[in-house]
């Protein structure tokens, strides 16, 4: 049985941030230590990232600004600290507007298939909470039928959207006739705050909001429709990093822990987390001796997490740095998204000039440490 994504689409807030001008900002916020300060300049700085999107629109430097800020002043230029409540609050308002954004036009770029034909929901976040949550909006106002079934990854990290794709490959294995939409919405900006703490001025640098969707299915691909079949999945937890990537609940929103290890750890263990999912063939198993793993597979959807861990991934698995640039474009363009972005990079590769029958991996990392890989092949 032959598996496809089809109909991947991204989607972002309208407000956009210059890393440049953020970075003034948060290096200008008082009770900063001069070290932190030095680290707010180099981690803004090498970050890869030129620009990236926010649904906190009080956060851009232009206009007067809200009455009564919550997150940032723009009269005194300070940033301020809102509870988790109001962060959350905010998540809920602007998460259902990406879900049904970017579900509703990956829906749309599937010629066959219409709401009506959606047998199951599946969607992905990290970053916020509410109940009925996401998957029962997207059914309700995409007009999706009233027996879907719907399911919620929550709280799982970067890595995802990859197992999210999983289960709806296993969803369509199980019934042919299966119809899955995926949607991942992250709102990584609502938790960014002023701090002296390295992890927290290193996650600030990074996070930007996004949406990516796409439709999952066994049914066949129109004539002419690019879509990338779902070959097979493969998943890793390292024996050490459990505390150099985390992601928890705190009093004044979500609390980011991204150590400067995390490059390292991935380094050593990515040829054992990807080595099940390339052995799937002899081909692809070859890639991982005497030759270049990018020998085998063409085009490498790797998670941007950062800068510092594309270095890594492309000096370890010897890539070329062509194999990077869907990556490093993504990046640059938006930032880490958290579980949305490597369905950007996918979506980036999907539209370059990635042809017929050549082979995907993706990759995605997140607490644990955990590594969620995926391989796929172009059709179209």
């Amino acid at each position: 049985m032959t598996v496809t994504l089809r109909g991947l689409s991204t989607a972002v807030p309208p407000t956009r941030l210059v890393q440049t001008e953020v970075a003034e900002v948060f290096g200008a916020q008082p009770g900063l230590s001069r070290l932190a300060q030095r680290i707010v300049s180099t981690s803004f700085g090498v970050s890869g990232i030129d620009h990236r999107y926010t649904v906190v629109d009080e956060l851009t430097l232009s206009g007067d600004g809200p009455e009564e800020p919550a997150f940032f002043d723009r009269s005194t230029g300070l940033l301020l600290d809102p509870g988790t409540r109001l962060r959350n609050d905010r998540y809920a308002e602007h998460a259902s507007r990406l879900y049904v954004e970017a579900g509703g036009a990956a829906l749309a770029a599937v010629p066959d298939l219409e709401a009506a034909d959606v047998t199951h929901v599946i969607t992905v976040s990290c970053t916020g909470f509410y109940a009925p949550g996401p998957d029962f909006v997207l059914a309700r106002d995409l007009g999706l039928p009233a027996g879907v079934q719907r399911y919620h990854l929550g709280f799982m990290g970067c890595y995802a959207a990859v197992p999210a794709l999983r289960l709806a490959a296993q969803l369509c294995e199980a019934d042919a006739s299966a119809v899955v939409l995926v949607v991942s919405v992250e709102l990584c900006t609502l938790h960014l705050r002023t701090s002296n703490d390295p992890d927290t001025i290193v996650a600030t640098s990074l996070f930007g909001d996004g949406a990516g969707a796409g439709v999952v299915t066994a049914r066949p691909t129109a004539e002419g429709e690019r879509a990338l079949r779902l070959d097979a999945f493969a998943t890793r937890t390292t024996p050490q990093g459990e505390g150099d990537m985390a992601w928890r609940i705190g009093d004044h929103g979500f609390e980011m822990v991204l150590s400067n290890a995390v490059p390292s750890l991935i380094g050593e263990h990515i040829v054992g987390a990807i080595e099940p999912l390339l052995s799937q063939e002899a081909a692809l198993g070859a890639a991982l001796g005497e030759g270049r793993a990018g020998d085998a597979v063409r085009h490498w959807a790797i998670h941007p997490g950062g800068r510092s861990i594309l270095d890594k991934v492309e000096s370890t698995l010897r890539l070329s740095e062509a194999q990077l640039v869907p990556a490093r474009e993504t990046l640059r363009d938006f930032g880490n998204m958290s579980s949305a972005t490597v369905l950007f990079v996918l979506d980036r590769i999907l539209r370059s000039d990635a042809a017929d029958g050549e082979r995907v991996a993706a990759m995605a990392f997140g607490p644990g440490l955990t590594v969620e890989s995926a391989l796929l092949t172009v059709q179209g």
